[in-house]
């Protein structure tokens, strides 16, 4: 016999799940709505919206369009996303979380602001993420972007500095970056950095170590392209080694399974209760087929 367990903190994040209650209703209207990129980066659930009827597009097909329904998912767009619906009729319902939004207002007017001294504007994130395209597109594509601690040698130290960061980043990562800067900049320079990381993600890490710690076997049910899967997977091998990331049912390793060990089901922002469900239901019925 096992026992299995999911998660309660695990699933969907307040900005996903919004994007996703908004193209569920808007599908209920019968027209065809389009969506730029994946709405969220788990194909499982994607598949289930495309069954709805949801059209996922890329943005050169986007371009293309015109007088459709098109959503903007919760990792938010650049200016000309806006500036190309505007031309071309293109109704947009716009599904950006909140958080996203406000980083590319406080972007945007860092940017537009004038100052006396050459600044950089550097976003700590992964380049070519829907998210960071949106944040990079505020300063008209001239923001540096670093992926890690390892890449800080693209920052000229001698230049004004004002540092943000993708919202599902590392926050140890991220305060390490701060650090560094502060050692190594020139007297004379500015420094701002705002701690951008939304923290219904990094809240996770604690909750999901401690998670993982307290089970045998961990099955982290999350989607190749989650940006934010990757960190948090990372905390369970940390906690646990016992851990395996899948992305379904389908994926589970049976042979792992040994009677009377405790099981733990997790996942991403990214990750719906559905599919972590039919992960535990799968688990089960082979606890009765034993």
């Amino acid at each position: 016999m096992i026992n299995v367990e999911i998660d309660e903190r695990s699933g969907f994040c307040f900005g996903v799940t919004t994007a996703i209650r908004k193209a569920e209703e808007e599908l209920q209207r019968g027209a065809p709505l389009y969506c730029l990129g994946d709405i969220v980066h788990n194909g499982m659930e994607c598949e289930r919206l495309r069954a709805l009827g949801l059209i996922a597009i890329d943005h050169e097909q986007f371009r293309e369009l015109h007088d459709v329904r098109v959503l903007l998912r919760a990792h938010g767009e650049p200016p000309e996303t806006y500036d190309t619906a505007c031309r071309q009729g293109i109704e947009l319902i716009d599904a950006t979380c909140p958080v996203v939004l406000n980083i590319q207002k406080r972007i945007k007017q860092e940017y537009t602001t004038h100052s006396d001294s050459p600044k950089q504007i550097i976003i700590y994130g992964q380049k070519g993420h829907a998210e960071v395209l949106g944040l990079v597109g505020q300063t008209e594509g001239t923001a540096i972007v670093i992926e890690s601690i390892k890449e800080i040698e693209r920052i000229d130290f001698t230049r004004d500095i004002y540092l943000y960061s993708q919202t599902t980043k590392s926050l140890d990562e991220f305060r390490l970056i701060v650090e560094t800067i502060k050692q190594r900049i020139a007297p004379s320079v500015t420094f701002n950095y705002y701690d951008t990381i939304c923290r219904q993600v990094s809240n996770r890490l604690d909750n999901i170590h401690r998670f993982a710690a307290s089970h045998d076997l961990i099955f982290f049910v999350c989607g190749k392209k989650s940006s934010n899967g990757k960190v948090l997977y990372q905390e369970c091998l940390k906690a646990n080694p016992n851990s395996y990331h899948i992305e379904g049912s389908h994926e589970i390793d049976f042979s792992l399974i040994k009677d009377g060990q405790s099981v733990g089901i997790c996942g991403a922002t990214s990750t719906p209760k559905w599919l972590m469900e039919e992960c535990r239901k799968a688990l089960l019925e082979l606890k009765i087929e034993d």
